[in-house]
């Protein structure tokens, strides 16, 4: 899927932090200095993860991966979420986390209902790990290191971060 035809902002306000086009630029695997990691969580495939995180900047995986019942997501995430009170989603380069899902704005059926609509993980401003994610000229949302997550597209609530599975499937690294 493209999001070229979407409205595009080139500044977002607080707590959004906005990154330089530079974060982007050839690295020695795409636009990362590392490639995906070899057991990403939810059973992503690595091909189409290395792909989207590295060597993309408009496309996304297909609408509803992450409900695929090869990857169990919504079940896994929701036992992970009940044991330690928080989901984290991690860079599937570096391991290093981006997106922490918690009980605040909305539940967890909440976060599943509202991803579940759009297709895609979606997440708010307070879900973000802004040391590690920003926002580039026109919504896309990256991480820090240079692989590409998704789109910010904006809705009646606030920013919405609509992220790609394979984009955030990594294991966090000690």
């Amino acid at each position: 899927m493209t999001i070229s035809f979407l409205a595009r902002r080139s500044e977002y306000g607080p707590p959004v932090v906005m990154g330089d086009e530079a974060i982007m630029s050839k690295k020695a695997h795409g636009t990362s200095a590392v490639p995906v990691q070899d057991d990403l969580r939810w059973a992503c495939d690595k091909d189409t993860a290395d792909r989207i995180c590295n060597y993309n900047r408009h496309y996304a995986e297909h609408s509803g991966y992450f409900l695929s019942k090869q990857r169990n997501f919504v079940s896994l995430a929701r036992k992970e979420f009940e044991q330690n009170g928080v989901l984290t989603f991690y860079d599937s380069n570096t391991g290093k986390p981006l997106f922490r899902f918690h009980v605040g704005q909305r539940t967890f059926d909440e976060f599943i209902a509202e991803s579940r609509a759009h297709g895609w993980p979606s997440f708010r401003d307070d879900e973000v790990d802004w040391k590690n994610v920003r926002i580039l000229k026109g919504g896309e949302a990256v991480s820090a290191d240079g692989t590409h997550l998704g789109h910010n597209l904006p809705d009646r609530n606030g920013n919405r971060y609509c992220i790609n599975l394979v984009s955030v499937a990594g294991r966090p690294v000690n």
